[in-house]
């Protein structure tokens, strides 16, 4: 059946509202990035080994684990918008904490509260996304989010740059960390302007509100939409109680505990939050090492916007294939280079060749994926299994990163390259064999479609139709 969000336009109130929403994403990026620049000084001063530096880093991480599992329910009694502004506070809460902080206990307790809102955060967001986003611009604009995480690594790598100027001394650290609260404050303001998620909206039977919402968003049959809405409600309300570990969602949770797990696999937690000591390693000094990251977070930039532009028509499985493809080679030049310690002036370019696939592959995806994969019915617990899933790996790879990390040229220092080169491998024949496409489909539909059970006319699944099939059928 085709659905008429299909039809809907991309108007002031759709587009505001995609923007607001993927504020939380920046700080998503902002906040968990900005202590790579913190780190030898806050290594110093704390006297920190390599495990405790891990720890600390991994801290914010192990804050993500908790909001991710925590965020759904709150999101689904109070709404996803309503939330998102207790998010946005917590924000402002850890960085302020963070700036304050009295000792290395106070500040690992604020990374960790902070983590929990990046947590909530990369569950609340995408989903709030996901509902007001018509199907056939679901991708791009759900990928917003993770473009304003993006963007939210770049302007941590500025900041750091900027303020490394300052002169700050001993107080450089508290600056960094703290400078989060001021988008963190612009993000709650913002919230009070963007509306409600009509499909949230509709599962309270605030029917009136919801239909006012679609209009204002631009459906152009409204009534028809809600009738969708309200039907596929109608179904879940059937079995509201029904947990999401069962054999009928066995694919979806298998796919969005993938996706997720080869993100962290492709080492770039580890990259990100050790890119300015991984320069330091490579024998460059502070502020030539603040450069080349300003660098690499606008590559990244960059190419997650040629990934979102691209993701609708090429699809999410080409793209995670052909990244997985230059990850490998780029990861494989890195530990050549900590390896032998040889050719040090290739290292900026082998990691902008890695942002390049990373930024338009998995970065790209991974949350356009988790959020789409799975039905109405348990969209919520399914993304909070895919957040979980993605900030555990992140923690243990960020945490064991600077354990087996050594400057380049020493026995052993592109060992974790070498890991993180073949699990890119994996990943390409894991994705070529497993994973299915699911551009095109509308999300009342993702159900029948992962089921198998939508077999169009030329004998093929629905999860499989190519978009010349998709047409012919419509």
């Amino acid at each position: 059946m085709k659905r008429n969000n299909q039809n809907m336009k991309l108007n002031s109130t759709l587009i505001g509202a995609t923007i607001v929403a993927a504020l939380g994403g920046l700080l998503f990026g902002f906040d968990t990035v900005i202590i790579s620049g913190a780190q030898t000084q806050l290594k110093e001063i704390f006297q920190l080994d390599g495990f405790m530096q891990g720890f600390m880093v991994a801290s914010a991480l192990i804050g993500t684990i908790i909001g991710s599992l925590i965020a759904g329910k709150p999101a689904d009694v109070y709404g996803r918008r309503d939330s998102l502004k207790v998010v946005a506070l917590v924000y402002f809460v850890s960085a302020l904490g963070c700036a304050l902080a009295w000792n290395f206990s106070s500040l690992v307790t604020f990374r960790l509260i902070g983590g929990i809102a990046i947590g909530a955060s990369s569950v609340i967001g995408p989903l709030y996304l996901v509902e007001i986003a018509p199907t056939r611009l679901r991708g791009r604009l759900v990928g917003f989010f993770q473009f304003n995480v993006i963007f939210g690594i770049l302007l941590a790598y500025v900041a750091n740059y900027l303020l490394g100027l300052g002169h700050f001394g001993d107080a450089e650290w508290r600056w960094k960390l703290g400078i989060v609260a001021l988008p963190a404050a612009g993000f709650l303001f913002c919230l009070f302007f963007i509306p409600r998620s009509p499909r949230w909206l509709t599962m309270k039977g605030i029917y009136t509100e919801a239909r006012m919402v679609l209009e204002k968003i631009g459906t152009e049959k409204p009534d028809e939409q809600l009738a969708a809405i309200r039907h596929s409600i109608h179904i879940e309300k059937g079995r509201a109680a029904e947990p999401l570990f069962r054999r009928a969602y066995m694919t979806p949770i298998l796919l969005a505990w993938g996706v997720a797990m080869f993100n962290q696999l492709t080492g770039i937690n580890a990259l990100l939050y050790y890119l300015n000591p991984i320069f330091t390693m490579a024998g460059f000094n502070k502020v030539s090492g603040d450069m080349q990251s300003v660098a690499v977070g606008a590559t990244m930039l960059v190419f997650t916007m040629f990934g979102m532009l691209i993701i609708d028509h090429v699809g999410r499985r080409k793209l995670l294939l052909v990244g997985s493809v230059g990850m490998a080679i780029a990861l494989g030049g890195v530990a050549a280079v900590f390896n032998t310690g040889a050719h040090k002036d290739l290292l900026l370019w082998l990691l902008l060749f890695y942002m390049v696939f990373f930024s338009f592959g998995q970065g790209a995806v991974i949350w356009v994926y988790i959020s789409e994969v799975f039905p109405n019915a348990v969209r919520g617990k399914g993304q909070t299994l895919g957040s979980f899933t993605h900030w555990f790996m992140a923690a243990v790879v960020s945490w064991t990163f600077p354990m087996f990390a050594k400057n380049a040229g020493q026995s052993g220092a592109g060992i974790p390259f070498v890991f993180f080169a073949a699990m890119m491998v994996l990943q390409f024949f894991v994705v070529w064999k497993f994973f299915p496409e699911t551009k095109g489909i509308a999300l009342e539909d993702m159900e029948e479609a992962m089921s198998g059970k939508g077999v169009q006319s030329n004998g093929k699944p629905a999860l499989f139709l190519s978009p010349n099939d998709a047409a012919v059928n419509n």
